[in-house]
């Protein structure tokens, strides 16, 4: 008996796995582009974003409400206080955590940057996709990067 091998380069994940990773870059391209000419980087319209509409956050909930990294969002967090963006104020009830909020003028930048951004960007998606498609997509990449994400046993 023998075991014919299937050639990996027939695998139907692959055919996934290009235009995914194509659409990321296509996607980081005109959003960063864009970002940047609000005068923000990505990581600093992140953390005005995720900031926007609170009270403000610890580093902690910043780091998981935002696609910055722990290490990157200290300097980040540095170059939006010395724009005058953000503050940092000792927490209430927890004198080892911080809070980090907008400051007015950081309230002004949310509210000129945020749904500038959006609407820049909601074209591409409403020329591709209805409604139920992103809804359906939405769905697809939460259970594909939840595969990622699960720990084999």
């Amino acid at each position: 008996m023998s075991s014919v091998q299937k050639d990996p380069g027939d695998e139907p994940f692959l055919k996934v796995l290009r235009p995914l990773v194509e659409t990321y870059f296509a996607f980081l391209s005109k959003d960063d582009r864009h970002v940047r000419s609000l005068g923000l980087t990505l990581s600093q319209f992140d953390v005005i974003a995720t900031l926007g509409d609170t009270g403000g956050m610890t580093c902690k909930q910043l780091s998981d409400e935002t696609l910055v990294t722990k290490g990157t969002l200290t300097g980040v967090l540095d170059r939006l206080e010395g724009k005058g963006l953000v503050e940092r104020v000792p927490h209430q009830e927890d004198r080892r955590a911080t809070i980090i909020r907008l400051t007015p003028k950081g309230e002004k930048k949310f509210r000129e940057v945020f749904p500038t951004h959006i609407y820049y960007i909601k074209p591409f998606f409403e020329r591709a996709l209805t409604a139920a498609e992103m809804k359906t997509l939405r769905d697809l990449l939460l259970r594909l990067k939840e595969s990622f994400e699960r720990e084999e046993k």
